[in-house]
């Protein structure tokens, strides 16, 4: 069998072990796995015939290991991400109440000032109008000092001629 993959004689009684001891043998084995690895095979550390040439195998397992420590990292990486966006949406919605309170009490200053406006225009009015008020009593006053200086002087008068 073992003849037939090489392409050289070799006896089926052959073992192994008959092939370490022979300095012979071990030339022809290290032809035989040059033979074998030009048409794609090769023998693993346990002199398993594998498809793939060892470092090949070995680059292929770290690649794989590579990649799930990527994977991994990865992994981390968004649940890092989610917390963080989850942390600025919290934050978000914090500066959005904000600012409506902000927005509401601002309103509310304005709608005081506009009331405050309103109430010294309607005391201005009241001003305004008690002036008005005292300007007529004051003459109305003035009038009637005079009517009353008049009658004093009817009486005077009135007195001194009985």
């Amino acid at each position: 069998m073992l003849s037939s993959l090489l392409g050289m004689p070799f006896p089926d009684f052959v073992t192994c072990a008959d092939l370490v001891f022979s300095r012979e043998a071990r030339r022809e084995t290290a032809m035989a796995k040059d033979i074998l690895g030009e048409a794609g095979l090769h023998f693993d550390e346990l002199n398993k015939l594998r498809v793939l040439d060892p470092e090949v195998t070995q680059q292929t397992i770290e690649l794989k290991e590579e990649c799930k420590d990527f994977v991994d990292k990865i992994g981390q990486f968004q649940k890092i991400v989610g917390g963080l966006i989850e942390l600025v949406d919290q934050l978000a919605k914090e500066a959005e109440n904000e600012k409506m309170k902000a927005i509401g009490a601002r309103n509310l200053l304005k709608s005081i000032a506009k009331q405050r406006e309103a109430q010294q225009q309607q005391l201005q009015a009241l001003i305004a109008e008690k002036k008005m008020q005292l300007e007529r009593y004051r003459v109305e006053y003035e009038a009637l000092c005079k009517v009353e200086a008049e009658q004093n002087e009817f009486i005077d008068q009135f007195i001194f001629q009985k």
